[in-house]
């Protein structure tokens, strides 16, 4: 049974900063896409950065880079987020998911989801 547990969530300020990790089980981690998603309350999910099976490339959508950094650790099945400069749009419910198939920003591409942790920026 494939597992992805976030954990790292939390309250902070604006200007603050996370690390938000998700380990995962029951699959082989090494072969597999990751990636962060959020989802704010009434809008759509997200993609905010994703990470290729061999930590080679990352990618990011706007709104994060130079500020969000995706990372992993193939021999602890985690993958992390580290969050800095938060501001309060980033305030939202964070996935990481886990693909086979790529690393592209399309939830549909993704195999399994973990349940998600939330963050609360406040100003």
């Amino acid at each position: 049974q494939v597992q992805l547990v976030e954990s790292g969530g939390g309250f902070v300020q604006a200007g603050g900063s996370l690390r938000l990790s998700c380990a995962a089980s029951g699959l082989t981690f090494s072969r597999y896409h990751m990636a962060w998603f959020r989802q704010a309350l009434g809008k759509e999910r997200e993609f905010i950065a994703s990470i290729r099976w061999n930590a080679g490339r990352t990618y990011y959508t706007d709104s994060v880079k130079g500020r969000f950094t995706i990372s992993r650790d193939n021999a602890k099945n985690t993958v992390y987020l580290q969050m800095n400069s938060l501001k309060p749009e980033d305030t939202a419910v964070y996935y990481c998911a886990a693909s086979t198939y790529s690393s592209d920003n399309y939830p549909s591409h993704y195999n399994y989801w973990g349940q998600g942790t939330q963050v609360t920026v406040s100003s």
